[in-house]
């Protein structure tokens, strides 16, 4: 089967791999659609980071390793053990591995497991292939009222949702994302669902901004206002929770500065450098800053939301390709296109 598999920076090649299959306590799937992710970038242009050079502990892969971890599929075949699926069902994945004996996995907190990885990252298999086998523990079934295209979403907008619940959000307060990137857009769509009342966007890219009002957001371009002292003049002091969607080092000092006094600053970005920022802009201030990786118990939440219409694939999708395309239309058109907001590739 053809499979996008990752061999160094800059070096992803769509190869001929052996088929997988259900073995023990895995499923596989027919993969529908896939979405490249942000993560799938940084990989592409400064990996490894989540791949593994190294055997995986949990995958027991290294590269190169077949991509891809936003996925929807069809079950075409059940291994030995597997329980709560059946050929037909309709699925999506997700895809952290974690050990479940560590002190994390132990308080229920498998996302920050210590040798924690991502299925389609850190080895297994992946969503950028024909067929998929998947340990039956990261599936779970959507209904007929959600896509196969808004199940390629669940993923990304686990992250959003998750990020938005672990803040200090209450209903009626007021947030601001900065950067509009799919993942930035998916948090102004679960701020929405949070009851956040106003939601101011930094961003500069025209495309990403027209989605950003569509989302229902208030958009500040940064070349053309001070977005810092405009959230806090329009906000009287500063809005109660930030989003640093942008992995940019002068984005997170000005996202932790568009908070008010005591107020919090979210990082969901995954940064490929080291950031700098002052001690005194969280410290004068009584602000808190604060770190996401992931999500963990929210894909059933999600799924749910977008059985609702939320999460709404029309809205945030602006290419569909094949597999064949991968390279060229997906991961190189996203790095020179800034129009480009989530590209999802059919399987075929």
């Amino acid at each position: 089967m053809k499979a996008l598999r990752w061999h160094g920076v800059k070096n992803l090649k769509l190869e001929n791999i052996e088929e997988p299959t259900a073995q023990k306590d895995k499923v596989k799937i027919k993969v529908e659609w896939c979405g490249i992710c942000g993560s799938d970038l940084h990989e592409y242009t400064a990996g490894p980071i989540f791949i593994p050079t190294e055997t995986h502990p949990l995958s027991g892969d290294k590269a190169p390793i077949v991509m891809g971890h936003e996925f929807s599929g069809r079950v075409v075949e059940i291994g030995e053990d597997v329980t709560k699926f059946q050929v037909g069902d309709r699925v999506v994945v997700e895809p952290i591995y974690a050990c479940g004996v560590c002190e994390a996995c132990k308080q229920g907190k498998y996302n920050l497991c210590e040798k924690m990885g991502f299925y389609g990252l850190a080895g297994g298999g992946g969503g950028f292939s024909e067929y998929a086998a998947v340990p039956e523990v990261m599936l779970h079934k959507i209904p007929e009222n959600v896509s196969f295209e808004q199940g390629a979403l669940v993923e990304p907008s686990a992250v959003a949702l998750y990020a938005v619940r672990q803040s200090a959000l209450n209903v009626g307060e007021k947030a601001a994302v900065f950067g509009a990137g799919p993942i930035g857009l998916l948090i102004i769509e679960a701020l929405r669902a949070a009851g956040a009342t106003e939601i101011y966007v930094s961003e500069v890219s025209e495309e990403r901004k027209q989605k950003a009002a569509e989302f229902g957001a208030i958009v500040l371009d940064p070349k053309e206002v001070d977005v810092v002292k405009e959230i806090r003049r329009r906000t009287n002091g500063g809005v109660d929770v930030s989003f640093e969607v942008s992995g940019i080092d002068a984005v997170l000092t000005q996202s932790i500065n568009s908070t008010k006094i005591g107020g919090q600053a979210m990082i969901v970005s995954i940064f490929e450098k080291k950031a700098s920022i002052h001690p005194n802009d969280i410290v004068l201030n009584e602000r808190i800053v604060t770190g996401i990786i992931g999500y963990r118990d929210i894909f059933p939440a999600v799924i749910s939301l977008m059985a609702q219409g939320y999460f709404s694939a029309e809205k945030i999708i602006t290419k569909r390709i094949k597999l064949d395309e991968v390279i060229e239309e997906g991961f190189e058109a996203l790095l020179k296109e800034r129009s480009q907001v989530k590209i999802l590739v059919k399987s075929e």
